[in-house]
């Protein structure tokens, strides 16, 4: 089978490159799980549409093929009105091998220190902020594909919780604070009009 390229787009900017291919096992003429490679780079070969889509639509389409691809190499194959929120925790795990962004284990002695001064074997991760905004393409992508919002699989709490603890756990191990900043609120303008007159 011709390797399918997928891109998905980090947080940060970057786009990272997935070769998603099936693969015949040497014990049996079926195919066996997703074999996969991972590049950095800019989309190439792609073709002109007559209609130009934003950035952001053009990656929820991508994002949502990877996903069907990805369905498709299962093992045994799934069907979307099938996939579950625990079949998208092993989506985004399996995302991992491709991640780029360093996390520091607790025995690390880097654990916690935002610029290591040298480096670690310690694993290379999807970075929160990429996997936070992917689910969120993907949750959208769902629906406009005629999938109800209260079967949404990309809006599982499952999902949620793993991706919180993925922040917090991240957060942690890499000194980084993923809080959003609360902006605030301008003072009130002190009003222009006159106070009223009290009747004598």
């Amino acid at each position: 089978m011709d390797p399918i390229t997928q891109e998905m787009l980090s947080s940060s900017g970057e786009i990272n490159t997935f070769t998603i291919t099936a693969t015949t096992s040497p014990s049996s003429s079926s195919s066996s799980a997703a074999a996969a490679a991972a590049m950095m780079g800019s989309p190439t070969g792609s073709s002109t549409s007559p209609t130009t889509l934003s950035r952001y639509e053009n990656q929820k389409r991508r994002d949502w093929n990877t996903f069907g691809q990805y369905l498709r190499n299962h093992r045994p194959p799934l069907s979307l009105a099938l996939c579950s929120g625990a079949h998208v925790l092993e989506f985004l795990r399996y995302l991992d091998q491709f991640g780029k962004t360093k996390v520091h284990t607790q025995l690390c002695p880097f654990f916690g220190h935002p610029n290591p001064p040298a480096p670690c074997p310690c694993p290379l991760r999807q970075a929160w902020g990429s996997l936070d905004a992917l689910i969120g393409r993907l949750r959208a992508a769902y629906e406009e594909n005629g999938g109800k919002p209260e079967a949404n699989p990309f809006a599982a709490r499952a999902v949620r919780l793993y991706l919180r603890e993925v922040r917090d756990s991240q957060s942690k191990a890499r000194g980084i604070s993923y809080e959003k900043k609360k902006r605030k609120r301008p003072p009130p303008q002190p009003s222009s009009l006159p106070p009223p007159e009290r009747g004598i």
